[in-house]
């Protein structure tokens, strides 16, 4: 094996970069870091996505805490999925510590405590930012996709679109849609059939019955308004750093469907809005989703496909996507394909399942001469991971197992009263946390109902008008009935007869 000088000039030659970066530690050789030898990540490179993976307890959160911090110093804003809730920390400044200080003379780089912008969103009741989006902001293909429809219901979906733009009706919440596909085969039937072809209540019934299974789920808390602005995720404070905006999922955790629901509509909604801008020096925002297989393990193939297309297409929008999850087996290949940055703490080879995968991770990284990477998975310590980056020219870096640095905030959560403190602090609450209930479909459809029900009424109990007639009764008078009778006629004639003779 190469001496300690020559894996110095490796490291130094490989993580060389003339614009801004990121430090995340000292590279380690034979168990020890290599003083200065920093492993730096290019700022003009983040937008090419990444994975933090390892064993659950090996320090993957602290080394996503880093990265957050290390973003918003850069003034590039972040958004992390909280999923524990030990994030909150980073509104506070690191206590410090005696091998906090030790770890950081190893490395070569002061430690600094800081604190820094910090925003708490939330998808539920609990306290914080509320982030919502209409029905309409969907669109029928993604809710489609969402729900997991077939060719038929997606058909079926895109026909409720067009009708509640023709007829201007908005679909802000699942309330609503589910109204309008009630009306289809129902009060409105007539009209669905007229003018969009006949709708199947098999297939309505099928719609509703998805719908339902979203909303068991909490999803009536997201649909509605007041619809959150994804250009609110890119602030920067007075000081130049970049809002960490930390969205709380702690209670929603057996709740995947709903998580991935949210996730899928945020990315879609950030692809549409942000402007494309090609390469830059550093990325527009970064998204960090914590337990990421809980995306990838319930959703649908429609749904991966969709997933899949993001990944590829919104690094041109400056976005970067960022997987946090134990194993990298459980991102698809095809997505795991596109993600350039990836940090790996230690798996554990407990069973045969293990060490197949043990394999399969190394062989997603560059050989190296200075390294046996399956062996290394095994072997490193809490807050050590193995690096492989993408430099400035989009070549992959020399693989690193490194010594990382510790975060500058708090590696502890808020207590209740600095959460409050935070929360009331926002100037992002009083926008989004007033519930809107504006006249939409379900409204303008009951009031269509009741009118065409009262019109119904109204029409059964008005008198029916006395038929008039230029015409005589054709019922006649008995004495006129006999009078005119055939056997009278004869009878009377038989006697005139008689006295003509």
């Amino acid at each position: 094996m190469a001496g300690t000088e020559d894996f110095f000039e490796h490291i130094k030659k490989g993580y060389t970069t003339k614009g801004d970066y990121i430090v995340m530690g000292a590279a380690m050789q034979n168990g020890e870091a290599v003083t200065d030898a920093l492993v730096k990540i290019p700022l003009k490179t983040l937008n090419r996505h990444g994975l933090i993976a390892g064993a659950t307890g090996t320090g993957k959160t602290k080394t996503l805490q880093v990265l957050a911090e290390n973003l918003s110093q850069k003034g590039i804003p972040v958004m992390l999925m909280d999923l524990k809730g030990d994030l909150s920390g980073l509104a506070q400044p690191s206590p410090g510590h005696p091998k906090i200080d030790e770890r950081h003379a190893k490395i070569g780089i002061p430690f600094e405590a800081n604190s820094f912008p910090v925003e708490i969103l939330s998808l539920s009741e609990q306290d914080g930012v509320k982030l919502r989006a209409t029905v309409s902001e969907f669109g029928p293909v993604l809710l489609s996709r969402i729900l997991d429809l077939s060719e038929t219901q997606e058909g079926i979906v895109a026909v409720v679109f067009k009708y509640c733009d023709d007829q201007k009706m908005p679909l802000l919440d699942l309330k609503d849609f589910k109204k309008v596909l009630q009306y289809a085969t129902g009060a409105g039937k007539a009209e669905f059939t007229k003018e969009y072809g006949r709708i199947s209540t098999s297939s309505t019934g099928a719609i509703l019955r998805k719908i339902i299974e979203l909303e068991q789920q909490g999803a009536e808390l997201f649909f509605g308004e007041k619809s959150f602005d994804v250009m609110d995720l890119t602030r920067v404070n007075e000081k130049g750093q970049g809002y960490i905006n930390i969205l709380r999922l702690t209670d929603i955790q057996d709740r995947p469907k709903l998580f991935s629901t949210f996730m899928l509509s945020l990315l879609a909604e950030i692809y549409s809005t942000f402007p494309e801008q090609g390469d830059s020096d550093q990325p527009e925002l970064i998204l960090f989703i914590d337990e990421a297989h809980l995306i990838f393990k319930e959703a649908s193939k429609a749904l991966l496909d969709q997933i899949e297309s993001i990944v590829k297409l919104i690094r041109s929008k400056g976005i970067g996507l960022y997987f946090v999850t134990q194993n990298p087996t459980d991102v698809p290949n095809d997505v795991l394909a596109q993600l350039g940055l990836k940090v790996q703490h230690a798996l554990r080879a407990f069973t045969a399942r293990d060490r197949k995968a043990i394999k399969m991770t190394a062989e997603n990284y560059p050989e190296s001469e200075y390294y046996d990477t399956k062996e290394v998975l095994t072997s490193l310590g809490i807050g050590e991971a193995l690096i492989s980056a993408l430099d400035e020219k989009g070549r992959p870096t020399p693989l690193a197992a490194t010594l990382l640095r510790a975060p500058m905030s708090r590696m502890d959560v808020l207590t209740d009263k600095e959460l409050s403190n935070v929360i009331d602090k926002s100037s992002l609450v009083n926008k989004y946390n007033e519930i809107i209930d504006r006249e939409s479909a379900y409204e303008i459809l009951n009031e269509k109902i009741d009118e065409a029900e009262k019109l119904a009424e109204k029409e059964k109990n008005k008198p029916k008008p006395r038929r008039t007639s230029t015409r005589q009764s054709t019922r006649q008078n008995p004495i006129i009935k006999v009078l005119t009778s055939a056997t009278f006629i004869r009878g009377v004639l038989g006697v005139l007869k008689k006295v003509m003779r």
